[in-house]
């Protein structure tokens, strides 16, 4: 009953707008916050199909006791969960109304013509649907290699499909099967809600877990080995983590981040992963002094700042409206992303550079973008990012379908924005990224007969 009564008060202070789902998961103290987030997350995205169900079977007007928000969790598990697996006094009472919930759920799967509970979802008005997004795993180099990692799944009983050839592929996956992505070369995706938190891979730092639209912008920055790389807005570390595995540990990462809990948690992230060229302080960016001589040979920027996050496929659930931010919110972000980015584009030996967001707004991603192009008075340029990809920017300027645009439906990623830019004169820096090859990708990579074999895990 714990559980089920922790997840009522979640849902009643989200009604209440007394904060976000996380945080108010956080602060329950519920031993297993992974297991409470999973179920108010799920009762979110059903909730107005619950409350249907509820309303049609009279449940609140039989028992008048049983509050909104708990009756909705314990109708959840119910018809839709795993069944009531506690519920104290109010699982006999809910056992009393089985059979007529049970048959008010399927009329309106009738009414709606549909079979899967799925598809409530688009015929419900109100009802929450969101995109069940492949599980994205980066393998994390610094550690170990793609085919060590693919030899450990496959010793576990994971089956391995080979490199995936197109987005259909990546929506069949069920299971235990898993594919290497098309673009990432150490990128394995498996089927939707697969949970690696507790794998030993992935506590001893070997996997990473990171969408594959957050993996672009260090893949598209390229810092070679060697190279000395600002990392701007740093927290919580998982782009930082993956620059490291580009430069593998050799060069120099300057992350900065105003947040010094996140901070914290980065640098727990950092160490797992292995990263040891990278110097963390909890400082505001916008008062790094691109003078500095420590910053002299900072060829490499990655300005992924605070955004809107109204591209993340959680937020729909964490934060009602966060798919629509307000004028006011949008003009204040997009100020802070302004200044921070023409402050970024002032550093004298910068080469490249990659601005991000999690963000879906055209306000914080291709007007940023061209306001501060305008600004460099020709200074630096965009590059076309990724040709192939298959989501480009709105055109709102010239040269804007340069920038690419990530999203559940186009890419089966969560929402997203990358513009990469170069300045227009003097060297340039590494070759851009492409697609890779097509053709079949080894499960073993061959052996070296000079070099050990990494481990999968430690010894």
């Amino acid at each position: 009953m714990a559980l089920y009564g922790a997840a009522a008060s979640v849902l009643s202070g989200l009604e209440a707008h007394q904060g976000s789902l996380k945080t108010l998961v956080y602060s329950s103290r519920f031993q297993n916050v992974r297991q409470l987030y999973a179920l108010v997350c799920e009762t979110q995205r059903y909730s107005a199909v619950l409350d249907s169900v509820i309303r049609s079977a009279g449940l609140l007007e039989t028992e008048k006791k049983l509050k909104p928000h708990l009756a909705k969790v314990l109708v959840y598990e119910l018809l839709l969960g795993r069944g009531l697996r506690g519920g104290g006094r109010w699982k006999p009472v809910l056992s009393r109304h089985k059979a007529r919930l049970q048959a008010e759920f399927a009329r309106l799967k009738v009414k709606h013509c549909v079979s899967r509970n799925e598809d409530l979802l688009e015929s419900t008005p109100g009802a929450v649907k969101v995109v069940q997004l492949p599980r994205f795993v980066r393998v994390n180099t610094l550690k170990t290699s793609l085919a060590d990692t693919i030899d450990y799944l496959k010793r576990e009983g994971y089956s391995y499909q080979g490199r995936a050839s197109g987005l259909d592929e990546l929506r069949a996956l069920e299971g235990k099967r898993f594919v290497l992505d098309s673009l990432l070369p150490e990128l394995l995706v498996f089927s939707a809600g697969t949970d690696f938190h507790k794998h030993p891979l992935y506590q001893a730092g070997h996997l990473i877990l990171q969408d594959k639209a957050s993996c672009l912008p260090a893949m598209l920055l390229a810092p070679p080995p060697g190279s000395h790389v600002i990392d701007a807005c740093a927290a919580p570390g998982n782009k930082t983590s993956h620059l490291a595995a580009l430069l593998k540990n050799r060069g120099k990462i300057f992350a900065f981040d105003l947040d010094a809990g996140r901070l914290a948690a980065m640098a727990t992230l950092l160490t797992r992963a292995g990263v040891s060229c990278c110097e963390i302080a909890n400082k505001d960016f916008l008062s790094v002094s691109p003078s500095d001589p420590r910053y002299r040979q900072v060829q490499y920027i990655l300005l992924d700042p605070s955004c809107s996050g109204s591209g993340m496929v959680s937020r729909q659930l964490e934060e009602p409206g966060a798919f629509s931010p307000s004028q006011e919110r949008l003009h204040a972000l997009a100020g802070f992303q302004r200044r921070a980015l023409s402050h970024a584009l002032s550093f004298p030996a910068l080469q490249r550079l990659v601005y991000s967001t999690c963000s879906v707004c055209q306000e914080e991603n291709e007007d940023v973008v061209r306001d501060l192009l305008q600004q460099s008075l020709g200074a630096f340029r965009l590059v076309q990012a990724l040709p192939l990809w298959p989501q480009r920017g709105l055109s709102t300027f010239p040269g804007a379908e340069h920038c690419i645009r990530a999203s559940p439906e186009a890419t089966l990623t969560g929402g997203f924005f990358v513009a990469v830019l170069e300045r227009a004169s003097g060297e340039s820096p590494a070759p851009e990224p492409q697609l890779l090859a097509e053709g079949p990708v080894p499960s073993v990579a061959p052996k070296k007969k000079k070099r050990p074999r990494q481990k999968a895990l430690p010894t």
